[in-house]
């Protein structure tokens, strides 16, 4: 039994691949971050060992990625989150991404690969939490809205927002409610906003199709719309996005 771990700066991510099944999860989970890391990955991996009906002595392989990848002392591997969202993509989609918008917790990658799942190029985010999956957990919290239901009817107007900045989201966000502003046109603003800023971040010549999107903000399916809209390009979402940079910690070479 192989796992894979993604420490992220705001979840951390755990699949068990069956063994001699490259690429099919047997069990996966995602938890919060919370201090501890090396504490909770360990009861998560006891609590997915009793899930499967394992036993640590089946465990053949412990491939860590992430933010906290170095506070996991039982790791027998350690992979940059570059290589191992590459890997993962590739496999999840058999090759057909050549385009991959990961929105992290504390990041936003773009990664072009080859038709063999090769890295040839990608762009981060200057160190901002803005379009990140941290700016969608404050706005989600001071909405009252889960991150699944940002989305909105295309009749509604999108208010502007004037920063994605995460410091400055919540009282922003307040007053626009406090003005009696519609949530819908509040959310609608926020994905445009997040999208428009991915789109300058791709700038000319990075984008080639297919496009996928992952990380959790990737089940925010008003900001695929967004995107669609900002970039002129269809995106596509792979079923579980979350979990890709931890099954591909497990594949990258």
């Amino acid at each position: 039994m192989k796992i894979g771990i993604d420490v992220g700066s705001t979840g951390i991510k755990i699949v068990f691949l069956e063994p001699g099944a490259p690429g099919k999860i047997l069990w996966k989970t995602v938890v919060p971050t919370k201090p501890g890391q090396a504490s909770l990955v360990n009861g998560l991996v006891e609590q997915g060992l009793l899930a499967c009906s394992a036993h640590k002595s089946d465990i053949e392989k412990v491939s860590v990625t992430g933010y906290g990848r170095n506070l996991i002392e039982s790791k027998t591997q350690v992979i940059d989150e570059i290589s191992a969202n590459a890997a993962g993509i590739h496999s999840l989609t058999r090759g057909r991404c050549r385009t991959l918008i990961n929105i992290g917790g504390q990041d936003v990658k773009i990664i072009r690969l080859s038709d063999r799942g090769q890295v040839l190029d990608f762009r981060m985010n200057d160190k901002c939490a803005a379009g990140t999956g941290r700016f969608f957990e404050i706005a989600a919290t001071i909405l009252d809205t889960p991150l699944e239901d940002f989305s909105a009817p295309e009749t509604v107007e999108a208010v502007s927002i004037n920063s994605t900045c995460a410091v400055f989201a919540e009282s922003e966000i307040v007053s626009l409610l406090a003005k009696g502003i519609d949530k819908r046109s509040i959310i609608k603003g926020i994905n445009n906003a997040v999208a428009k800023r991915i789109a300058n971040l791709a700038g000319n010549g990075l984008l080639e199709e297919e496009v996928y999107v992952d990380g959790g903000p990737a089940k925010n399916l008003g900001l695929i719309q967004s995107l669609e809209d900002a970039l002129l390009c269809d995106i596509k979402v792979t079923r579980e996005p979350q979990f890709t940079v931890a099954l591909g910690s497990l594949l990258a070479d």
